[in-house]
């Protein structure tokens, strides 16, 4: 459990560092800004080094480990000629190729772990506070899904690079690209596209337009084989995830400050449309969780509007009016969060102790 707690106030501490800066900066024209800046950008992709470090090299850690551990070991038995027709081929490939090296499950998690941490890094890097962007990642998407739902925390990393990318280019290509990437990982990213390209004012109609014929290619490539499975695994067999409505529960917190706290929050008119977007779905999962028979189902859905909690609570006038009391007050959400979480959550057990690889 130390190991989690270092990791949060490593970034809890550059956080605090962040809006001393930011006070001092405004108060009186720093000179030496762009140096700090340029030494905070280290020390922020440090930490995320060392983040990528701590998921690829850890042992026994996570819900799903035997799940994966059978997954890396049945590739022994496979090829590259098997890959079309495998699910999620992405990850299988990274598993074949890992094979081959003779290297071991590590491997395969400290890929994946680097790139959930350089998908975190980027879309950090285009908001107003990175610090505390990379701090709300940490209680559960870098504990919890990073460390435990493996393939879908590389979607969630690819999507988080495709939101970074869209918010600088408004390009609806890269995007694809970054959604294509994440459903090769989990078929399910495909859902995210629609809600990242539509977002651009300009050209409204093309970029629609786009957007339903890449969702629609990917769904051919990625889910149309296997549509039935799901509806059979997730609504038919009513399979149940412990917890989904506390996860549902986190989104809808920050979609309802966005709404609330708009015009505090300084979002460009392409980033308020992704959010706003993201936020709506947010705010209905609570109807249908209690409609739907199947809260997995809801819960696979959650995990992709975890951005919208980076993109939120990251911007401490969603909860007050003050930058610095802001800033305590997400701090401690977080802390308390991540605390409940570790002595708390039913499956906890799988990720405390945090075991370390021994070679």
């Amino acid at each position: 459990m130390l190991v989690y707690w270092c990791l949060f106030l490593y970034f809890a501490s550059g956080s605090l560092i962040e809006q001393a800066n930011s006070a001092a900066v405004a108060a009186s024209g720093q000179p030496n800004a762009r140096i700090y800046a340029g030494v905070s950008k280290g020390l922020l992709r440090f930490g995320l080094f060392l983040t990528a470090l701590l998921i690829g090299f850890r042992f026994k850690v996570g819900a799903d480990w035997r799940s994966y551990a059978e997954i890396f070991y049945s590739t022994r038995f496979q090829t590259f000629a098997d890959i079309p027709k495998i699910g999620d081929p992405g990850y299988y490939l990274l598993n074949i190729v890992v094979q081959g090296l003779g290297a071991d499950l590590w491997l395969v998690n400290l890929v994946c772990g680097i790139i959930v941490a350089i998908g975190i890094c980027r879309f950090a890097e285009v908001q107003a506070r990175p610090w505390l962007t990379v701090l709300v990642a940490v209680p559960y998407l870098i504990i919890v899904v990073a460390m435990g739902y493996t393939r879908q925390a590389v979607s969630i990393g690819f999507i988080l690079m495709a939101m970074a990318s869209y918010i600088r280019t408004t390009s609806v290509v890269r995007v694809g690209i970054y959604v294509v990437l994440a459903a090769m990982f989990h078929r399910t990213a495909i859902i995210a596209l629609p809600f990242i390209a539509v977002g651009n004012e300009r050209a409204r109609f093309i970029q629609l337009l786009v957007s339903v014929i890449l969702a629609y290619l990917l769904y051919y490539l990625f889910l149309s084989n296997s549509l039935d499975r799901y509806i059979s695994n997730y609504i038919d067999a009513r399979y149940a995830s412990e917890g989904a409505g506390v996860r549902i529960a986190m989104d809808f917190f920050p979609a309802v400050l966005l709404f609330l706290r708009r015009s505090k929050l300084g979002f460009s008119t392409v980033e308020w449309r992704i959010w706003r977007n993201l936020a709506l779905v947010a705010l209905g999962l609570p109807a249908v969780l209690v409609l739907l028979p199947s809260s997995a189902a809801l819960d696979r859905i959650a995990l992709y509007i975890i951005p919208l909690q980076l993109a939120v609570l990251s911007r401490p006038k969603s909860v007050f009016a003050t930058e610095g009391v802001g800033t305590l007050l997400i701090i401690i959400y977080l802390a308390t969060v991540q605390f409940t979480w570790l002595n708390y959550a039913h499956h906890a057990r799988y990720w405390v102790p945090y075991h370390l690889w021994s070679f």
